[in-house]
């Protein structure tokens, strides 16, 4: 075991990226920094067996990626039967185009002297530029079908099971009508002169891709209400061959952002930010998109767009139009078992349906950023007070008390509605707990989205920006008073079946 250990290395301190860029006596590394994962590559428990003192060099081009990888150690040990050190060549070429693994002095030469180099422009179309503290960057958007878009893509793939946990390289050897659905987005920072007579302006700073998810329309959409459309489809006639070329980016289709990575050396600069929105930008203005959802979020990439989301329908006047009615019937909150007060009491169900169709929003995202502005709408002290002050429920002569008590009440039909396969497998009294418990969850969370918000708009930074000021995701419990009308009465709305009480964004969120 001794052994076993004397030879093992861990696979994320072994491992070095660097970008690099031409410089005035040789090439220079603009940035070093670890991969966050290795256990794709080198497996779960992320060791390298058979090195002491191992130093893995992996080398990237700052313009356009060209990649090197050098191994160096000082003892590799000596096969005895089956046991052998890890072919880390062999492994990485696995991962890595075959120009990975030529000789270091080739990859300098070229880097140092390739006339080229000052030629190069990010493959795609520009579609956005931006400075941040005194430096220029850019977004460029490709179509994967592209072979330039293609060959960066190769080159950086492997940053994705580095830092994306449960990431998955694209397969670029797939059909040119798959490989149609992709976009991929690329930030750059842009020099204002090169670093040498032949160097290149760009070096990266990160990217995204976005799968177009073709999707059935009917000719009649939703009229404004939060459940499924009655309508009959209308039926249409195509005339066979199509007089003109079906494209996917012809069809309609939600645009599901698959991939999002800003690199270590640039994260925390508010890029981020800026390539979302760019991304936003993009799929409002294209007609064939539908709704803008997410592949499997973590909370860092929530976070980050609950804040652009939340700045970009505040700016665009959206949130405005959006009300919480508290001026029901005081016999609607009645304690009597059968008593409803339906979500189109306390909403306009048209407007919001209009509006989240305007901003092409997922409605479970739709119906967070809803709740979340209502919250900021309520008094502080009234929130903070939690349901102390709620045992009037809408009959509280305290407007902000009678909004607070309505509002939770909104979050815990979203919470039973989607939940409602898993609840009613519950015992009543668990039933109650579990939805209380979730709310004040939620309710939690909201606070420190607003918190952020807040911070952000005092630092002068208008446009949702969450780097640098978010704070941990704590979500804290609340002292409730359990009020179990409240949550039978959720019980005879129409479900739309999802399971889980805990928050999660799933793939259509």
């Amino acid at each position: 075991m001794a052994d076993q250990e004397e030879w093992s290395t861990n696979a994320n301190e072994a491992l070095h990226l660097s970008l690099v860029q031409p410089g005035q006596d040789g090439p220079k590394a603009l940035s070093t920094f670890r991969p966050q994962f290795t256990y794709p590559i080198f497996g779960e428990e992320e060791r390298i067996f058979g090195y002491q003192d191992l130093r893995i060099s992996l080398r990237f081009a700052a313009h356009d990626l060209y990649p090197n990888v050098q191994v160096g150690y000082d003892k590799k040990f000596k096969a005895v039967g089956d046991t052998e050190p890890a072919d880390i060549l062999g492994i990485l070429r696995q991962w890595m185009p075959s120009s990975a693994f030529g000789k270091l002095a080739r990859f300098q030469d070229r880097l140092q002297n390739s006339s080229s180099s000052k030629d190069f422009k990010p493959p795609g179309q520009l579609i956005q530029s931006y400075t941040s503290k005194d430096r220029h960057f850019e977004t460029w958007c490709g179509e994967l079908t592209d072979p330039a878009v293609q060959e960066l893509i190769d080159r950086m793939q492997i940053f994705i099971s580095f830092f994306i946990e449960g990431g998955t390289p694209l397969d670029l050897d797939d059909q040119d009508w798959s490989l149609a659905r992709w976009r991929v987005f690329f930030v750059y920072e842009k020099l204002s002169a090169p670093p040498t007579p032949t160097g290149s302006v760009y070096s990266v700073v990160g990217y995204s891709t976005s799968y177009r998810f073709l999707t059935y329309q009917t000719k009649n959409p939703d009229s404004g209400t939060a459940f499924k459309s009655k309508t009959k489809p209308t039926v249409q006639t195509f005339n066979f061959p199509y007089p003109s070329p079906i494209t996917p980016s012809s069809l309609p289709s939600r645009a599901r952002i698959s991939q999002f990575l800003i690199l270590p050396p640039h994260q925390s600069h508010s890029h981020g930010t800026h390539l979302y929105n760019a991304m936003t930008s993009v799929f409002l203005s294209d007609p064939a998109c539908t709704e803008i959802t997410v592949e499997d979020p973590n909370e860092a990439f929530d976070d980050l767009r609950d804040y652009c989301d939340y700045a970009r329908l505040r700016r665009n006047g959206s949130l405005a139009q959006i009300k919480l009615n508290t001026d029901l019937d005081p016999k609607a909150t009645s304690r009597r078992i059968g008593v409803r007060v339906p979500t189109s009491k306390l909403l306009n169900l048209p407007v919001l349906q209009q509006l989240r169709q305007k901003n092409k929003l997922a409605q479970r995202q739709f119906d967070r950023l809803v709740e979340l502005y209502l919250l900021s709408q309520i008094p502080p002290h009234n929130r903070q007070s939690g349901t102390s002050r709620l045992t009037q429920r809408g009959k509280a002569s305290d407007e902000g008390d009678r909004a607070y008590y309505y509002w939770r009440l909104l979050v815990k039909q979203r919470v039973y509605k989607k939940n409602k396969d898993v609840l009613i497998q519950l015992e009543r009294s668990e039933r109650v707990d579990k939805v209380e418990e979730t709310v004040g969850e939620v309710s939690g969370d909201y606070e420190r989205l607003l918190r952020g918000l807040e911070g952000s708009e005092k630092h002068g930074n208008g446009n949702g920006d969450a780097s640098g000021s978010v704070e941990r995701r704590e979500r804290a419990k609340r002292k409730v008073i359990v009020d179990e009308e409240d949550v039978e009465d959720n019980e005879s709305e129409e479900q739309r079946g999802q399971k889980g009480v805990k928050r999660r964004k799933d793939a259509d969120g």
